[in-house]
């Protein structure tokens, strides 16, 4: 792990310093939709996996095709979403 932030205004600093190949983003942070960070990573061609606790609006469509993960968080789960989004970007 190369950093956990809580909030989007973190996750945006930490994707603008980089340094890390693939990001779980938590939909949301402390209330705020994590939209604004997956356009960022998307931008800088960084494969990413969406995480929820459940209970959340679908993701905007531009994002529908990003591999999402539901609690409860497992490496069984992780792991193959990890492998789907680092497949699916431009090399």
């Amino acid at each position: 792990v190369k950093a956990s932030v809580e909030t989007v205004a973190d996750a945006l600093a930490e994707t603008a310093v980089g340094g890390f190949d693939c990001a779980i983003l938590d939909v949301n942070l402390k209330g705020e939709n994590v939209w604004p960070v997956a356009h960022a990573l998307r931008d800088l061609e960084v494969p990413f996996v969406l995480a929820s606790g459940g209970h959340v609006d679908p993701p905007p469509s531009e994002f529908a095709r990003v591999p999402m993960i539901d609690k409860p968080y497992t490496i069984d789960r992780i792991k193959p979403a990890i492998e789907q989004a680092v497949a699916a970007s431009p090399e």
